[in-house]
């Protein structure tokens, strides 16, 4: 048999999850399983809360609009959230849709908005940023959820990370042109330390921002390459390479 069953539906939950408890679906929930799914009685569906696990339960119509989901057995045990900490200043909202679903596919466990001088919109909806992470860790096969902190100021959030903690400085300046050398290098891949990762707004950081991220000790500022990327891609392509080298995915 496969390890993980894709061709079931998964929903987040917020309720604690044991065999033979009884899930009411919202109306949102209802209608994805009913009506767009298809689904009908007795069909599987995966549920998680980010405590419990992975549970399989089945498919209980109780109306024409309303449904039930009754727990059956734990799949999976529950794991720790990644210890990967994203810092990104604010996009508008499609792009910021984007980031946030793509930082949760690439494994961070904190995705943190930090307001810099040149951020486009210091007003971030929290709300649908919290969708979108619970959305992308439905879709894969994700069992924590990620943290997504208020937005702080730049110098509050620096302030935030613990001093053990690498900050990856994503720094089209920078003279580092080797970045997996320098990933490699700045620590040991047998011990990877707790890391962190930021990239800034479009139009970049200013010159006191950039002296106050260097300044921080554990600070590895490197350049992702000869082209000028989009935050959101470069959101991508940094994590990429930090998980490649550094993370779970060495």
């Amino acid at each position: 048999m496969p390890a993980y069953d894709f061709t079931a539906p998964r929903l987040f939950v917020a309720a604690d999850l044991a065999a033979g408890v009884n899930l009411p679906l919202d109306r949102a929930q209802a209608n994805y399983l009913l009506n767009v799914l298809r689904k009908g009685p007795d069909d599987p569906v995966l549920v998680f809360n980010g405590r419990d696990g992975e549970w399989r339960a089945r498919l209980v119509q109780t109306g024409r609009k309303s449904a039930d989901l009754q727990v059956a057995e734990r799949l999976r045990v529950q794991t720790p959230p990644p210890d990967l900490h994203y810092l990104f200043a604010p996009l508008k909202s499609a792009r910021l849709d984007y980031l946030a679903q793509k930082a949760v596919e690439m494994g961070a466990g904190t995705i943190r908005p930090v307001i810099t001088r040149f951020t486009q919109g210091e007003r971030v909806n929290m709300e649908r940023l919290r969708a979108n992470a619970v959305e992308a860790a439905e879709q894969c096969g994700i069992l924590a959820i990620p943290d997504c902190p208020e937005p702080e100021r730049l110098p509050r959030a620096l302030g935030s990370l613990t001093a053990e903690r690498v900050l990856v400085f994503c720094d089209e300046d920078a003279p580092v042109r080797d970045p997996v050398r320098a990933l490699r290098e700045a620590a040991d891949p047998s011990a990877p330390p707790p890391l962190a990762v930021l990239v800034g707004p479009e139009g970049g950081f200013s010159e006191e921002e950039r002296a106050l991220i260097r300044a921080r000790p554990n600070t590895l500022a490197i350049s992702l390459g000869p082209r000028i990327l989009r935050a959101d891609t470069a959101a991508v392509a940094v994590l990429a390479l930090v998980q490649a080298v550094l993370g779970d995915g060495r």
